[in-house]
């Protein structure tokens, strides 16, 4: 009665196959990952400077912190920056003189370029 099962050279065929269509996918996959990161925070922050711009022209002030606007119900939470995956990462920019104080925009604190070449932190 003769044992049947694979050989170790059969073993490594199946192994070197699956290794290539690894290196195949495994680039595109992780670059769709990256992608969707950045379309969400262009989202969230767009979210915010609405919530923001809607705050001052409801109460003729700026919000001074994005718990304001959490507090007053703009927003429901703090957004997640993606990137960084931290809610407490945002850069805040204050009004420039000569404007009411009080928070005017927010930006990403992600260090780094997205696909484009931009920063994340000029978005």
């Amino acid at each position: 009665m003769a044992r049947r099962g694979f050989t170790l050279i059969e073993l490594l065929v199946v192994m070197t196959i699956v290794a290539i269509l690894l290196t195949l996918v495994a680039p595109r996959y992780f670059r769709h990952v990256d992608n969707s990161k950045e379309v969400v925070l262009r989202q969230n922050l767009e979210q915010v400077r609405d919530a923001i711009d809607k705050f001052r022209a409801d109460s003729g002030k700026l919000p001074s912190s994005l718990e304001d606007l959490v507090d007053k119900r703009y927003l429901r939470g703090l957004p997640i920056d993606p990137i960084t995956e931290s809610n407490d990462t945002w850069t805040l920019v204050p009004a420039k003189s000569g404007e009411p104080t009080g928070l005017a925009d927010i930006r990403s604190g992600a260090p780094g370029k997205a696909a484009d070449g931009s920063l994340y932190a000029d978005w």
